[in-house]
């Protein structure tokens, strides 16, 4: 039975709050102010996909090596340092000369993002509870509805985009500044850390040291052997296959397929984010008093049943149905299986193996609704449901598949024990350090 968190410092989870507001706010800017993007450049429509292809190979890059670099670095640096190249590459945004620069500066943007992402969610699955962990990921919805409202509100003022990009990097500057004047105050919060690591004498006779410099060294290759951490990181990409696809397409079917008009379709779509956020904010509440299993369970089920709706052909209402029941039922996933990674993996695997999946997260955001919208151009927009039904039963059977073969703790880990008290366990979690070779 895994030790629950203490209780995270006031400080440490405001600004962790903030983060994920900043996370995603440069997501919602494109959308609104590529079309002026596109005629100060004068590129074609589709020329966006450099941006976002930059974007997702600096994501995916920087997310993985944090996961395996965050042990050596320490979070708060990690967070500070992440946070200030996100800075620099949102100000690149606003003085870029032409198309060239920006996809450069989007590449930078992509490696400050995904090493916060990465940092931050594996700082807080150790640190925080259900409840915390799912209204982070609630407030980076929050973040992705403010940033349009941030462009909308420059071009209706008669600004530039540039000013958009300009205002979000201020913000992000200052946010680096708080990250790095907080950043022993991350490492003193750290699960497992006390004010002085003072070592904890094991079983065996040898010290232990508490915290983020545990002796205790983990090759890369056990990790990489774990048949759990596979798994889990196939199930981000499953995931959030499953949330992007469904927004990204949802108007598509709801116009062509069901027959609404643009602005009722466009309502149901942000009915359906909408859902995403309310459900992380109420669910929280819930994993924390019933489990983070078991709502996982639920939820996943709840996924199927609505994917099950939209695929089932009938009036727009059942699909607009089906929509907020994946929305409200997805909620507490993402935040809950990095939540439970380290029972899953182990401690001494958990960062690395949350930087796999965070990447894949990213993948699975990228390829996969990509290759759907392909099978929709080639057949018809209907075939949208039976494909989300398709992606959630196997999210389902790939997470109990996984949960059977969850390791708890690294094979060969002693159990922490403390002073003069053999065989009985420690008051507090010991977190092995990952050894970064």
């Amino acid at each position: 039975m895994s030790t629950p968190p203490a209780r995270p410092r006031a400080a440490l989870l405001l600004l962790s709050y903030l983060a994920f507001v900043s996370l995603g706010l440069p997501d919602g800017l494109l959308g609104v102010s590529w079309p002026s993007i596109r005629g100060d450049f004068d590129v074609p429509t589709e020329a966006v996909g450099w941006v976002l292809t930059a974007g997702t190979v600096g994501y995916l890059t920087s997310s993985v090596l944090a996961g395996f670099t965050l042990a050596r670095v320490g979070v708060g640096a990690l967070l500070a340092g992440s946070t200030l190249l996100a800075s620099l590459a949102l100000t690149g945004y606003s003085v870029s000369p032409v198309l060239v620069v920006l996809v450069g500066c989007a590449l930078l943007l992509g490696l400050g993002s995904g090493a916060v992402d990465s940092g931050l969610n594996a700082y807080a699955a150790g640190a925080f509870g259900p409840r915390h962990m799912n209204w982070l990921h609630a407030f980076f919805g929050l973040g992705v509805a403010i940033g349009p409202l941030i462009m909308t509100a420059v071009l209706s003022a008669g600004l530039a985009w540039r000013w958009g990009y300009g205002i979000v990097a201020a913000a992000q500057l200052v946010l680096a500044a708080a990250f790095a004047l907080t950043v022993r105050a991350w490492h003193r919060g750290a699960p497992g850390s006390t004010e002085a690591d003072a070592p904890v004498p094991t079983e065996a006779g040898a010290a232990i040291q508490a915290g983020p410099t545990s002796a205790v060294r983990v090759p890369v290759r056990a990790t990489l052997r774990l048949p759990a951490v596979w798994s889990g990181t196939l199930a981000f990409v499953l995931y959030v296959a499953i949330e992007v696809s469904a927004g990204l397409w949802a108007f598509l079917l709801l116009t062509e397929g069901r027959g609404l008009s643009a602005a009722l379709a466009g309502g149901c779509v942000s009915a359906y984010w909408g859902s995403l956020f309310i459900g992380r904010v109420v669910q929280g509440l819930v994993a924390e008093r019933l489990g983070a299993g078991l709502v996982l369970r639920v939820s996943l089920a709840g996924m199927a049943v609505g994917a099950a709706l939209i695929a089932v052909p009938g009036p727009a209402l059942l699909a607009v149905l089906g929509l907020v029941v994946v929305g409200f039922a997805a909620a507490p996933v993402f935040p809950l299986l990095t939540l439970t990674t380290a029972e899953r993996v182990g401690a001494a695997h958990a960062d690395r193996a949350i930087g796999l999946q965070i990447g894949a997260a990213g993948v699975g955001a990228a390829l996969v609704p990509a290759g759907l919208g392909v099978l929709i151009g080639n057949t018809s927009v209907q075939v949208l449901g039976s494909a989300l039904l398709v992606l959630a039963l196997a999210l389902i059977a790939l997470y109990e598949w996984g949960d059977r073969r969850s390791t708890g703790r690294p094979t060969g880990q002693p159990a922490p024990t403390q002073p003069g008290r053999e065989g009985q366990p420690a008051s507090g979690p010991v977190r092995p350090v990952v050894d970064g070779r």
